[in-house]
């Protein structure tokens, strides 16, 4: 049996391990989260302004469900005095000899305020669902937007899974409470004001009796209220693990099969998923206390009241009718009481995701647009390198100081060990990242001073991953120019050799390339890519280990469409396979970020510096 299978059954560490490795990564796990009072009430503040932010075009419709929920809240209280009029105006009469129209009056007035409560309720429910949805769609609209305005570090450090929890399991908390716990809230809200308002003005000593409860059910509330609100941010939490552990090992699962990863993995999901139950188990059985506590006074003052009242009634001091409407109206006061238990559940819920979401959007992205941008409508394609400085973490810096210039149009290689600086150079070029000193400069111009428009109109980057969207091979190509007609992608496509294999598949360029491009080979994706990239025309062209992954027969078919790409354009190549670098007019050798060699391939290879020991172990690889 292998060391695989003989692997040791999952460890409690892992899970911690884990736990620990995330929280520590992702971006919106603010200090607020850590227990600060002071950063929790600025996380409160921000999500509060954001709900306002929200809501704020939709003033109008909101004053017009305030409306409606008064008329429905006064329209249901209305039922209990109806009561007490027909019994003490209309039933005390009937006994001693008198008519019925009281009783036909009241019945009548049932029926009006039953027809006004239907009417209000209707409107209102519809009312509501539209704010709500369109206040939904502001929000997704919004953290996407946002979510793509953000610098390429944070999406490198914010894993892929938390962008799912915001998007799914926080939207829903946010939607289950404004489609129908805002109107359930605050109907019950005005109904336990009203109700106490109205049994003050019936009979002040039924009043004060039933309010009796009140300190008891003050400190029940009070401590609910600051149990519930740690116990539902923690639910957020844990379920955003959940989520984010799972998206991971399902984009890993070939990784994951490979190692017979299978158990220990379970066992991890395992503990979050214990986690998450153990939290919201926590809070049902909060909300389990509270709800029972509640009903069980409001029944031990319901016949508290009935047993005064009752007293009150037969010694003439009060009317029968009065003490049946005080109990109906003590019972609508505790049940939107205990009502009010889940809404609560569902507002700490939506409040805890409203703050995660809060958090998201107070990011600002490292890599910002400039407030005036130099416009550059037109590049050649000239980059200068400027005393750049560069580090990722305070503590490695790695370009120490680089000065470089790339004229427009030259084809310049960039070739060292893993580590030396290559791909920060790329990404600096990109301006996915910003130097900490010095400038990157296109035709003199800084690339922090240039729009996000005219940068990535100048620039594009190729990179061994080749991401391919789900759609067609057609809407692959046309990613970076969507406006291209069919001709144009076409044209492009042939330029780059990949009309012939995209001609022989079923469906030409209207061929679905499936999850990710797994309809195509590597080297067709690759085509593909370069397709994109022809298509989109840009100055300054970066290929990034464009070709590390391709099997040989493939890499010369991409070598080819190479030269047409790179043609009349400025072009950074960095390849550790040196066949990509052999068209190269240049070749940098970088060693712990500085240039240790510059020259024309064909020279620098017949020296006897770094670059002819790389080529010549190269060359040996393929013996």
């Amino acid at each position: 049996m292998s060391v695989i299978e003989q692997a040791p059954p999952p460890a409690e560490s892992d899970h911690r391990s884990w736990r620990g490795k995330s929280n520590d990564a992702e971006a919106d796990r603010t200090t607020a989260e850590a227990g600060d009072e002071q950063s929790i009430k600025d996380l409160r503040g921000r999500s509060r302004n954001l709900l306002a932010a929200l809501l704020r075009p939709y003033k109008k419709k909101i004053y017009w469900i305030i409306a409606l929920l008064l008329v429905m809240n006064a329209a249901n209280l209305a039922g209990p005095w109806l009561v007490q009029l027909g019994i003490d105006e209309g039933i005390g009469p009937i006994t001693e000899g008198g008519d019925y129209s009281v009783i036909i009056a009241v019945g009548i007035a049932f029926a009006a305020v039953t027809l006004i409560e239907y009417g209000a309720t209707r409107g209102d429910i519809a009312l509501t669902g539209q704010v709500s949805q369109a206040m939904l769609f502001d929000l997704r609209q919004r953290v996407f937007a946002h979510f793509n305005r953000l610098s390429v570090s944070f999406h490198e450090r914010f894993t892929s899974g938390r962008v799912v929890a915001r998007m799914t399991s926080d939207m829903d908390a946010i939607r289950e409470l404004s489609d129908n716990g805002v109107h359930d809230l605050v109907l019950s809200g005005l109904s336990v004001v009203s109700i106490a308002g109205i049994m003050l003005w019936m009979d002040v000593e039924l009043a004060l009796v039933a309010l009796l409860s009140f300190p008891v059910m003050a400190i029940l509330g009070n401590w609910f209220r600051k149990y519930s609100s740690v116990v539902y941010r923690r639910t957020r939490e844990t379920i955003a693990l959940v989520i984010v552990y799972f998206v991971e090992s399902m984009s890993g699962v070939r990784a994951v099969q490979t190692y017979r990863r299978e158990p220990r993995n379970q066992a991890i999901f395992d503990a979050l998923n214990t986690d998450n139950q153990t939290t919201n188990v926590a809070g049902h059985r909060a909300a389990a206390l509270f709800a029972a506590s509640t009903k069980g006074i409001g029944n031990a003052t319901i016949a508290l009241v009935l047993l005064y009242g009752g007293y009150l009634v037969m010694n003439d001091e009060t009317q029968l009718g009065v003490l049946a409407a005080f109990l109906l109206y003590l019972r609508r006061f505790f049940e939107p009481l205990q009502e009010l238990t889940m809404f609560y559940n569902t507002l700490q819920s939506a409040t805890a995701a409203l703050e995660k979401l809060a958090g998201v959007l107070d990011e600002e992205p490292e890599v910002a647009e400039p407030a005036k941008p130099t416009p550059l409508p037109n590049a050649n394609g000239e980059l200068v390198f400027d005393e750049v400085t560069f580090s990722y973490r305070d503590d490695k810096i790695v370009l120490p100081r680089l000065d470089l210039r790339i004229p427009a149009g030259q084809t310049v290689a960039i070739v060292g060990a893993t580590g030396a600086g290559k791909t920060t150079i790329a990404k600096l070029v990109s301006r996915f990242y910003d130097p900490v000193n010095g400038a990157v400069r296109l035709d003199g111009v800084d690339l922090r001073d240039l729009s996000e428009t005219d940068l990535r109109r100048a620039v594009t980057m190729v990179t061994q991953e080749n991401y391919m969207f789900d759609g067609t091979i057609g809407e692959n190509i046309a990613f970076g120019k969507p406006t291209a007609t069919q001709e144009e992608i076409e044209e492009a496509a042939k330029a780059i050799g990949a009309h012939t294999f995209i001609s022989a598949l079923p469906d030409g360029y209207d061929t679905d390339v499936r999850k990710r491009g797994g309809r195509l080979s590597a080297g067709q994706r690759q085509l593909v890519a370069f397709a994109r990239a022809f298509l989109a025309d840009p100055r300054v062209l970066i290929l990034d280990e464009a070709t590390s992954s391709l099997d040989i027969p493939s890499e010369r078919l991409v070598q080819r469409a190479l030269r047409t790409i790179l043609a009349d354009r400025t072009a950074i190549i960095i390849a550790h396979r040196l066949s990509t670098v052999e068209i190269a007019d240049r070749v940098l050798v970088l060693d712990g970020g500085t240039v240790a060699e510059d020259g024309p391939p064909e020279v620098l290879v017949s020296g006897s510096g770094q670059y002819a020991r790389l080529h010549e172990q190269w060359a040996d690889s393929l013996v």
